[in-house]
């Protein structure tokens, strides 16, 4: 998702489309966004 020029918002919105709830938290998602 970060190669595809997404925000970690939009991020996590595509990956609980995707899992349902067992998707990464938002938190998770801004923290991994900051590492890279």
């Amino acid at each position: 998702f970060f190669n595809l020029k997404k925000s970690a918002a939009e991020a996590h919105r595509l990956l609980v489309e995707a899992y349902g709830e067992t998707a990464l938290s938002e938190r998770s998602c801004r923290e991994w966004f900051q590492k890279f």
